[in-house]
């Protein structure tokens, strides 16, 4: 760090309101890294807990060129909110008040540090609904959810973050304060600029306040579990599903290595020589649930299932997302490191996508877990390494290259929900074209202009 920049730290320590500004080594190394692996301790914490905070720190920080990264709950899976470049990181955290919650105009107003699931828990205490419901949603922020433009199961229906932001209050670069769009579900006032802040990853402004959509809370919820002998066999049942014209707001699978896992974790019988199971939800009223259940439930017997079992309400319902939202723990406690890839296939890939990863196995003799989101083609595919096994980092690297490749050959994306932080710097260039890569780095110079928003990431 320049002597220079030491004291204009020291000096914006004196300026914000007590314990709003942090120097010590404790306070900064926790603020090193997120759920990925790579961590750099900064130079300094700010820990603002109003946007005119937000905006005095990035005046100074842009005024003296000293890196700013922003961070939510530092439960991202791609290093987005590691401070590469040193300088202050941004945390919005103690920014977490829920505003307004409006059931006239089904909207919420909140700032950036409110946990995804207190949001949730408390619309519906109004009978209202916030769909996005990205797995971590205990744990990260709306803030973060904006960054990334997180999805999670009900996106199949629903959409992901960006289809309920309405407005956002920024704070680009140089301090200044932006309000953009607003609290109508319509709105067609010049760009769509509050767009274009979502799933930026900390590159273009901070968020420090969001206006949200909310949706009235459908009355009553149905699920279906089915176990199968292979991975076609549940993948033709999803295909029958969509030729139904069904249109569940979850379609979520998972593959034999990750069933395995769950099964030693949970103790479930039902697991038990299961390759693939399948978990669908329907929400709406209780009638046409319950009837649309009924008929799935027929569908999903054609492709003669090992098992099907249905729940109604709530409480059933959370029963099977409880198994669900063991996944990532069981495959954590095969004692293996998970590296967690976030790709998206177009639909008609699916099958093709895991006959691809047994091969890859195979191929470079490292255990490959796939679940996620079937209905959209977002596949979480989890290779599995032992950090002891000799000739790692290459084996490693070349499963990862032929993955990508692979899913950009057949259109699909290296990202659905988490973004590109450093994990997945590597292959940007794959992923888009020069002509796209110069797109954004013009983007990237006309708002930030000195280049002290979230430097060493992608842009």
């Amino acid at each position: 760090m320049k002597s220079g920049h030491a004291a204009a730290l020291a000096r914006l320590q004196t300026q914000l309101p007590d314990g709003e500004f942090r120097l010590d080594l404790a306070a900064r190394q926790r603020h090193a890294g997120d759920k990925w692996f790579a961590r750099a301790t900064p130079d300094a914490v700010a820990l603002p807990r109003g946007t005119r905070s937000v905006a005095a720190v990035l005046r100074l920080a842009n005024h003296l060129g000293i890196p700013v990264t922003a961070r939510g709950a530092g439960h991202g899976y791609v290093g987005g909110c590691v401070p590469v470049r040193g300088g202050i990181v941004l945390s919005l955290a103690r920014m977490n008040r829920v505003k307004e919650i409006n059931p006239v105009d089904f909207v919420a107003v909140v700032q950036p540090g409110v946990k995804t699931q207190d949001l949730q828990e408390a619309v519906e205490q109004r009978g209202l609904y916030y769909p996005p419901d990205p797995a971590s949603r205990a744990d990260c922020s709306i803030g973060g959810n904006i960054a990334t433009n997180a999805g999670g199961p009900r996106c199949l229906k629903y959409g992901v973050t960006r289809d309920y932001v309405l407005g956002l209050e920024v704070v680009l670069a140089d301090g200044t304060v932006v309000r953009l769009g607003g609290r109508t579900h319509k709105n067609k006032t010049g760009f769509e600029l509050s767009r274009l802040f979502v799933g930026s990853e900390g590159l273009l402004g901070v968020v420090t306040e969001a206006t949200l959509k909310l949706l009235p809370l459908p009355p009553f919820r149905g699920c279906l579990a089915a176990g199968f002998a292979s991975m076609p066999a549940a993948v033709h049942a999803i295909q029958a599903v969509f030729a139904g014209g069904f249109l569940p707001c979850a379609v979520e699978v998972a593959d034999a290595f990750t069933l395995a896992a769950a099964r030693r974790r949970t103790g479930s019988r039902r697991l038990a020589g299961c390759q693939a199971h399948l978990i669908l939800e329907l929400d709406g009223q209780e009638r046409s649930v319950r009837g649309e259940l009924g008929q799935l439930e027929r569908l999903l017997r054609r492709s003669r299932p090992r098992f099907v079992q249905r729940g109604f309400g709530a409480r059933q319902c959370e029963a099977f997302w409880k198994l669900r939202r063991e996944f990532s723990y069981a495959l954590r406690d095969t004692g293996l490191t998970k590296l967690n890839e976030d790709i998206v296939v177009p639909r008609g890939r699916l099958e093709d996508l895991f006959q691809f990863t047994a091969g890859l196995e195979r191929r470079y003799g490292l255990p490959v877990a796939c679940f996620g989101h079937a209905g959209d083609g977002n596949i979480h595919v989890n290779v599995m390494v032992d950090p002891n096994q000799p000739d790692l980092a290459r084996r490693q690297q070349e499963v990862l290259d032929a993955l990508f490749q692979k899913v950009l050959g057949w259109g699909g994306v290296i990202t659905g929900e988490h973004g590109i932080g450093l994990a997945k710097q590597r292959w940007w260039p794959l992923a888009v074209g020069p002509a796209v890569q110069a797109l954004h780095h013009q983007v990237k110079r006309a708002l930030d202009p000195r280049g002290v928003l979230n430097p060493g990431k992608f842009v």
